[in-house]
């Protein structure tokens, strides 16, 4: 068994890997292997030339220190059972340590996923609020570039919020759209004919009127604080920050 980056032969097992685990498109995997991934930021295990698990990571930042997000963990069908993950979740730690970063956060998607990376050390991070959220009467947003949104954005966020920018950014991009309107920020995506408001900033009367101003009679709406745990995060460094906001997830 390697741990290692993937080399450039490999990609082709990624994607079949990422498309066995989680079922995307050949399309969403354009984007993210075309805009977010780095062979630099992928370790996978390999057996015989083979890739049998494998994870990725974006680079972000709390309180300035940096910290990595990880994200598409997974195993291949035929070879789960052997404890490859947590081998290959340790090696990962260990790279990022030697590489500067303070600490890595993930998203579980399930409670059996919390208490699995509980069990490898990551511990409950940031919260926050989901909601389904009816339209009102419209009131005018204004559509503005990712560039933009991200400059706006530190303003309105918690203190020690999770600072997603380059290749999140990106990324991000290619999957939704950023909105202003009096005193709040948001970015939307559209999935089929539901509206999901990824992160929903600043003055919350602002949420139904622009679900109308889009044109949609309800949204899924995400914004900071609530109770609802949403990430967990690995200390890899005492001066390591604990987020406690962390917006977007692209699992």
């Amino acid at each position: 068994m390697k741990f290692d980056h993937p080399q450039k032969p490999q990609i082709s097992q990624l994607r079949s890997l990422w498309k066995e685990a989680f079922g995307d498109t050949e399309e969403f995997l354009d984007i993210f292997f075309s805009t977010a991934f780095s062979p630099n930021r992928c370790r996978c295990a390999t057996e015989d030339g083979q890739v049998l698990a494998a994870l990725y990571w974006f680079d972000v930042s709390c309180a300035g220190q940096k910290l990595a997000y990880i994200y598409a963990v997974a195993t291949g069908k035929a070879s789960r059972g052997r404890g490859l993950c947590r081998a290959l979740m340790a090696d990962t730690a260990e790279i990022l340590r030697s590489a500067g970063y303070l600490g890595a956060l993930l998203v579980p998607q399930s409670e059996g996923l919390f208490a699995m990376y509980g069990k490898m050390g990551y511990l409950p991070a940031t919260l926050l609020e989901e909601f389904h959220c009816a339209a009102s009467e419209p009131l005018p947003v204004r559509e503005i570039r990712p560039e933009e949104y991200a400059a706006l954005r530190p303003a309105l966020l918690p203190p020690d919020s999770v600072i997603q920018e380059g290749e999140n950014l990106l990324f991000l991009g290619k999957i939704a759209r950023f909105y202003k309107g009096d005193g709040f920020l948001a970015a939307v995506s559209r999935e089929a004919e539901h509206l999901r408001i990824l992160e929903y900033l600043g003055d919350s009367g602002g949420i139904a009127p622009l679900i109308a101003a889009l044109g949609h009679r309800e949204a899924t709406v995400r914004t900071p604080g609530g109770r609802q745990p949403f990430s967990m995060y690995l200390p890899l460094d005492d001066r390591c920050p604990r987020p406690v906001y962390f917006a977007f997830c692209f699992d």
